[in-house]
This record gives C-alpha cells, sequence and structure tokens, in this order.
C-alpha cells in the first residue's frame, strides 16, 4: 500500500456475536479521490462504514487516518473525519448559521476562526439564501446540504458520505452530485451508496462488497473500459460455417444461437471490419448486427449473486 494514502483500512474484521459482518477488508484511498462503495443490503456496508468513523470498533485490523491510528490516538484521528449518515444530524429547531456555529464549537474550532469556517462551509453547500431559515422549513435537499456542512466545518482530509442523495428529487440529486464531485478536489470522499448511476457520477474510484468481502476493487477509468462493448450478436440470411466466424481477426470466441444468429466476443481489436468485408464477399447476406455493452448493474450483481466470491480488479488487499 502507498504510504501516501489518506486513509488506509489493513484487514478490517469485525464479528456480531460469532457472525462475521466485516471479513478482512482492505483497501487504501488518497485525496483528491471519490471512493464509490457499493453492497447489497446485509453485505457489510454500514459496519465498514461505522467503523472506519471511530463509532464501532472493529475486531481485528488496523485504520489510519492521515497517518494517525484511530485506534491508538482515536481524538486525533477523528478530528480528521467528517461524517453525514443517512439521516442528516441536524436539529430543525435551530436556523442554519446557529446549527453551523454549533458544529464549529463542537469541533473545537477557535473562537477567532470560527466565523471563517461557518461561512466558507455555508458558501460551499450553498447555503446562503437559507442562513437565517429555520432547518426544520428547508427542503430534504436543502437539509442534506446543511449535513455536508457540517461534515466538512472542520476541513477534514477525509469525508465519509452514507447515502446522501436518498429521498431527493431530481434535481437536488443532480446538484449534490456536483457538490460531492467539488469536495472531492480538496478532501478524500468515501460514498456508501446502494444507487449505482451515482457511482458513475461522481466516483473515481469502485469498491463493492458482498457477505463480508470485497468482491471489486477498481478505478472508475478501468471500470469504463469493462463496460464497453465485447461483444456482439449478428444474423445472416446464408450462414456461414462458425469456423469461418471463428477465424477472424479479434474474434475470441462465437456461439451460434438460433435462426441463423450468432454472438461474436473479442478482444481489444474490435472485427466488425473485417467482418463486414467478409460477409459481403461471401455473400453472407448480413441482416442484423447488435452490439452488446456491459452496465455497472450487470457487473454489481453478478458479483453479489453467485455463492463465491474473489476479488477480481486492483489490489483491494
Amino acid at each position: 500500500m502507498s504510504s501516501e494514502a489518506l486513509i488506509r483500512v489493513e484487514h478490517l474484521t469485525r464479528y456480531y456475536s460469532g457472525t462475521c459482518a466485516v471479513n478482512d477488508v482492505s483497501f487504501e484511498l488518497a485525496r483528491g479521490e471519490v471512493l464509490g462503495f457499493l453492497g447489497p443490503n446485509g453485505a457489510g456496508k454500514s459496519t465498514t462504514m461505522q467503523v472506519i468513523s471511530g463509532n464501532l470498533a472493529p475486531s481485528a485490523g488496523k485504520i489510519s487516518i492521515n497517518g494517525i491510528d484511530l485506534l491508538d490516538q482515536p481524538k486525533a484521528a477523528k478530528a480528521e473525519i467528517g461524517y453525514l449518515p443517512e439521516q442528516p444530524p441536524v436539529y430543525r429547531e435551530l436556523s442554519v448559521d446557529e446549527y453551523l456555529d454549533y458544529c464549529a464549537r463542537l469541533n473545537r474550532i477557535a473562537r477567532k476562526h470560527r466565523a471563517r469556517a461557518i461561512d466558507t462551509a455555508r458558501e460551499r453547500c450553498g447555503l446562503g439564501e437559507v442562513r437565517s431559515r429555520l432547518i426544520g422549513n428547508l427542503s430534504k435537499g436543502y437539509q442534506q446540504r446543511v449535513g455536508i456542512a457540517q461534515a466538512i466545518i472542520h476541513t477534514p482530509s477525509l469525508v465519509i458520505l452514507d447515502e446522501p442523495t436518498v429521498g431527493l428529487d431530481p434535481i437536488q440529486i443532480r446538484e449534490i452530485r456536483g457538490l460531492i464531485r467539488e469536495l472531492g478536489e480538496d478532501h478524500g470522499i468515501i460514498l456508501s451508496t446502494h444507487i449505482l448511476p451515482e457511482v458513475q457520477a461522481t466516483c473515481n474510484r469502485v469498491q463493492i462488497i458482498h457477505r463480508g468481502k470485497l468482491v471489486f476493487s477498481d478505478s472508475t477509468e478501468c471500470l469504463e473500459k469493462d463496460l464497453n462493448v465485447t461483444a456482439f450478436t449478428v444474423r445472416f440470411q446464408q450462414a456461414p460455417d462458425i469456423t469461418a466466424l471463428q477465424q477472424i481477426a479479434g474474434v475470441d470466441r462465437v456461439e451460434a444461437l438460433a435462426d441463423g444468429r450468432f454472438r461474436i466476443q473479442h478482444s481489444a481489436s474490435n472485427p466488425v471490419d473485417d467482418l463486414l468485408e467478409q460477409a459481403v464477399s461471401k455473400h453472407w447476406r448480413l441482416s442484423e448486427l447488435t452490439p452488446e455493452r456491459h452496465t455497472l448493474e450487470q457487473i454489481f450483481i453478478e458479483l453479489t449473486c453467485s455463492e463465491e466470491h474473489a476479488v477480481t480488479h486492483g489490489d483491494a488487499a
């Protein structure tokens, strides 16, 4: 693991009465990265977030935040963390400014720096127009913004956001996702969610946890390559012999389907041009060519629906 990691999690394990909720999870995160942490219900996602945030003790393993061991120096390590749980910890009877002042004092921001910290958090989260309004009278989208503001008011190194867009309308979701991307430029962000498009819209790294173990860990750049077209279906009125298709450059595998159709899997070199040339020259009379594209949802389902899994991408150990 890199010595410059903002957060380093090593062999994290957590048991509940003999049940292993988190099983030997290891990963790291650098400043400027937004990590999408995915998992089905009961996968160990929330338990992992609670342990990383210092709200739950691990059964085994080590966590360091900005070089500070969370178990050896819990106060110093937690000072480097901003946390937004799924239900924002706001006081509805306070105004936005009153609540942010309260949070600044909770985080022991010196009096001479407090006003500046409040102004910065308010501005970054787009709360200027509602600063004097009671939180209870704000829309859920603005209440989420207030929750994010309290998480960043002390300028933490790591910000953990648990399901930050649940229950929001499409416009609010777009605004919160934009805010997360902006925060990711200055902090390390862990975004715990089950909304797959949210990961693709906001994150530059993806991890999937299932039954307490990491089963996927990679950058979204590499993920996008996996999501690219790697197969297509073709239909011919004069179907060729399957051997002729297998001999086309770039073709990895050919599967014969019904009605003169074939499913062709290929490598990085796309064989479509060669296929078209041969279809014309050999009078196969091509009548259909349909590309296939994987989705993050398909990858998620494949990894979390089978009985046994191992990390297949990146270095999560």
